[in-house]
């Protein structure tokens, strides 16, 4: 697993050991970042249940402003914090231990709003659209800002939900990447 473009272009990343992540493959990233390109300059990105950091890593290589990423798997987070030390994104960057709900009260509590929201959760589980209903009604999302998740493709998601719709979908063997956006 690497950085394909930006800054950190080529860079290996570390895995946590185990099973408990399943890291986004290179193929499937470099596809979702050609589709959301012109999204991510200048941009602040939050990637949930962040694994690797993969999502936001790459998006902060190709020139997002900053990330903020979210897990509440003890490893996973020793591992993000390693691939930002070894990058240099530390300064672009901070990481919190803890669930998605506790991590979208407290950043909408500080009043922070994010460009690009990356959502990577365990797949077949039921997460995302609890999450997406707290992320809308948390107003952590820019209103022209985007929600991107990748899940399983027996995981099928409604058109809308909660205040989004669904803006494009793209489909990776048995993989699925749902782009959603706030209703005008």
């Amino acid at each position: 697993m690497r950085v394909i473009s930006g800054r950190a272009k080529g860079r290996r990343l570390n895995s946590p050991k185990g099973t408990n992540t399943r890291p986004t493959t290179d193929r499937v990233k470099e596809s979702v970042f050609s589709i959301i390109n012109f999204y991510i300059r200048d941009s602040k990105v939050l990637d949930l249940f962040a694994g690797t950091g993969a999502l936001g890593i790459e998006a902060i290589s190709r020139g997002a402003e900053y990330g903020v990423f979210v897990d509440n798997d003890k490893n996973s987070i020793e591992v993000i914090k390693e691939n930002l030390e070894n990058l240099g994104f530390q300064r672009e960057s901070s990481v919190l231990y803890c669930d998605v709900d506790a991590a979208i009260s407290n950043l909408s509590s500080k009043g922070e709003v994010f460009h690009i929201i990356f959502m990577d959760p365990p797949y077949l589980k039921g997460f995302i659209e609890p999450s997406l209903e707290k992320i809308y009604d948390s107003n952590i999302l820019s209103d022209d800002g985007i929600v991107l998740i990748e899940h399983d493709l027996k995981d099928i998601l409604s058109e809308n939900i909660a205040g989004f719709y669904k803006y494009k979908e793209k489909k990776y063997g048995n993989t699925l990447i749902s782009i959603y956006k706030k209703e005008e």
